[in-house]
């Protein structure tokens, strides 16, 4: 046994000492405060938190981890969303049947469960984030910028659940989208039936109608069809998590560049 332990130890060591590894790993082991610094900085992923916190910023009872379980989720819905889109067709034909299929027919079925109340849970988690948050005073200079990010990300959040809501293509998820975007309509400016609208005109021509509005820019058409389907699942599956993984990496960078997470006062 002491051989074999002796050749693994071997190993290890003529491998961190090679190179290769050298280049991957720059500064080894954390060994001091000034190694630590390094490890971090040198990092892509470690570089985007703090090099040290704040034992009370930490505490179960003061942060209630409600950041650490919204990213968690994220990747969780992010893992389970890649495996549906193997199965997944945005198509109007077949759609509702392949969210069947995905429940009934194809193996590890419960991915699509598992996405579906991560969803649910994600968007709990968000609102508890923002809750303490506010309620620990962490919105304050000079964190009012990360705090804006913070609102962006919910916005992004409320919108993955949006447009995921259509992709079953069931009755329910098809009337749910018809009255959601119909709230479109009242956008300022934007909206057949917003504010400020109706003096938007050239002549007796309506600069906004139901052919450019801020609803039809959202399905892509008059009413709920298959452009619809096909963009919002575009939106979910592409254009809304890449921009909230951006913004996420912004939002943990700041965190650091504020001098870490905050602590009670």
């Amino acid at each position: 046994m002491e051989k074999v332990w002796s050749a693994i130890s071997g190993a290890w060591d003529a491998t961190t000492e090679s190179q290769v590894w050298k280049s991957v790993f720059r500064h080894g082991a954390v060994t001091s405060n000034r190694n630590r610094v390094l490890v971090m900085m040198s990092n892509v992923f470690l570089h985007l938190h703090p090099v040290k916190s704040r034992k009370a910023g930490i505490k179960l009872r003061y942060t209630w981890c409600m950041g650490g379980i919204t990213f968690f989720l994220f990747l969780v819905l992010t893992f389970t969303g890649l495996l549906l889109m193997f199965y997944y067709r945005p198509t109007v034909q077949y759609a509702y049947s392949d969210i069947i299929d995905l429940g009934e027919h194809v193996p590890l079925g419960v991915m699509r469960e598992l996405h579906r109340w991560g969803a649910h849970a994600m968007v709990i988690t968000v609102w508890l984030h923002m809750f303490r948050v506010f309620m620990t005073g962490s919105y304050k200079p000079p964190r009012e910028f990360n705090w804006g990010i913070g609102v962006i990300l919910l916005v992004l959040t409320l919108l993955l659940s949006f447009t995921g809501y259509l992709l079953p293509w069931d009755q329910l998820a098809i009337w749910a989208i018809t009255v959601g975007s119909n709230m479109a309509r009242a956008t300022p400016l934007l909206g057949t039936e917003g504010p400020l609208t109706a003096a938007l005109k050239l002549g007796e021509i309506n600069l906004v109608n139901s052919g450019n509005d801020a609803r039809f820019a959202l399905l892509g058409a008059r009413s709920v069809g298959e452009n619809t389907l096909l963009r919002f699942y575009v939106l979910h599956c592409v254009g809304l998590p890449l921009a909230a993984a951006v913004l996420m990496a912004v939002h943990f960078w700041r965190v650091r560049k504020d001098g870490g997470i905050s602590g009670p006062m």
